[in-house]
């Protein structure tokens, strides 16, 4: 041991307290020795002054070393106490290693080597009991540390679920004050445009050409709003769970070449041209025909709006010549194309790339949204790959046959 030990040694006898000093100076250890004759003395010493190792005679006049070892443990001190013994006494030693002393050594045996050996052992069991005790401390605090995150975490946890119930809540009113709007303007919407359709019909030659143009604008524009409508009506339904499909047998070559064919006019004024690539050994589907053709318009009519010049390519086959294999359809077009950062956000409702109101492209941004829902609703999946300013490749996939719920369980 290099560093300088503080030494105290407890006991009457100045003889017995030389032979300690001098075995502890002949080991070779560096000490520095402060001496008590009795327990009072001890215990004012120790008061003021710590210590590395107590040497405590058991025979102290007053009260015994017993008294005093229990009075130095009482206090909560954990230095080492070694005890010194007379001959005989070595039952009493054990009696005071019970009270707390770390070891004891008989006065008639004492040597520098047993002494020295005994210091050090007693001295590295206090230093490793304290640092068990830090290690204990340390843990304890960290428990009480995790304690407390965990009640901030179940805190928080039980505030996020009020907030989740509280926003499905909000959600659900949503969904129905939209379908409840959707149908109250759907009524005079639809009246709107009855009327002005019988005035294009019956009374188109009693009206001057510009008549005749803010009437077909009227008509228009009630088309564009009803689709609006139907759209918003669509996710409400989506999102309560209200959305049913109506499967039917129906011919898709036929449905796509149809739909290609009323979406043509949307091309209007611009270069560009729409191309048809069927390629159906069955052409036999069972599913919900509406909800089939609702894709395929909302996907091609969005690759003609987004594409000013080029082509928009529609190809549709299946994955195999069987009644019951997939049908895949693919939308492809050389328009303004998405951005890889965006890509990930375009089937969210309400979502378009150009959120301002100077856009140049109109619309709800629900299209997208719905088309996922309504291929998710047959089990199908969809998919797209885009590069901006290049085009965008969009792809379906559906089974032939759709199965409902009731038929899955």
């Amino acid at each position: 041991m290099e560093e300088t030990l503080k030494i105290l040694i407890i006991d009457d006898d100045e003889v017995d307290r030389m032979a300690v000093s001098r075995a502890l100076k002949a080991a070779g250890i560096r000490i520095e020795f402060s001496e008590a004759t009795d327990y009072s003395e001890a215990v004012e010493i120790l008061a003021e002054k710590n210590f590395d190792c107590v040497f405590v005679d058991y025979l102290l006049p007053g009260k015994d070393g017993l008294a005093l070892v229990q009075e130095i443990r009482t206090s909560g001190s954990k230095v080492p106490l070694i005890v010194l013994t007379g001959q005989g006494d070595e039952q009493t030693a054990v009696e005071l290693m019970k009270a707390g002393a770390s070891d004891y050594i008989t006065k008639s045996r004492i040597t520098p080597d047993l002494l020295s050996a005994t210091l050090r052992n007693v001295i590295r069991i206090y230093e490793a009991e304290l640092q068990i005790e830090l290690f204990n401390k340390q843990l304890r605090e960290s428990n009480e540390l995790l304690k407390k995150k965990n009640k901030e975490l179940e805190d928080k946890k039980e505030q996020i679920h009020i907030q989740n119930l509280k926003l499905l809540e909000a959600s659900e009113t949503k969904s129905k004050f939209l379908a409840t709007m959707s149908h109250e303007l759907r009524t005079p919407l639809n009246a709107i445009m009855a009327f002005s359709q019988m005035l294009q019909r019956k009374n188109k030659g009693n009206f001057s050409k510009q008549q005749v143009d803010m009437i077909e604008r009227i008509h228009g524009n009630g088309k564009n709003l009803l689709a609006l409508i139907n759209d918003i009506l669509d996710l409400s339904k989506i999102e309560a769970g209200g959305l049913k499909l109506y499967p039917e047998e129906f011919d898709l070559s036929q449905l796509i070449n149809t739909t290609i064919d009323e979406l043509r006019s949307l091309r209007s004024h611009k270069k560009l041209e729409i191309q048809v690539k069927t390629n159906f050994q069955y052409t036999k589907a069972v599913n919900d025909r509406n909800r089939v053709r609702q894709v395929l318009v909302n996907l091609i009519s969005n690759a003609i709006k987004f594409t000013e010049q080029g082509k928009v390519l529609i190809e549709a086959s299946e994955i195999s010549d069987l009644s019951d294999s997939n049908i895949v359809i693919i939308v492809k077009d050389t328009g303004i194309g998405i951005a890889e950062n965006d890509i990930k956000h375009i089937f969210e409702p309400f979502r378009q790339i150009n959120q301002t109101t100077s856009r140049k492209y109109a619309g709800t941004g629900l299209g997208l949204a719905i088309t996922k829902s309504l291929v998710k609703m047959m089990d199908g999946k969809i998919s797209v790959e885009s590069e901006l300013n290049k085009g965008s490749t969009f792809r379906v996939e559906l089974p032939r046959c759709v199965k409902l719920e009731e038929e899955k369980s």
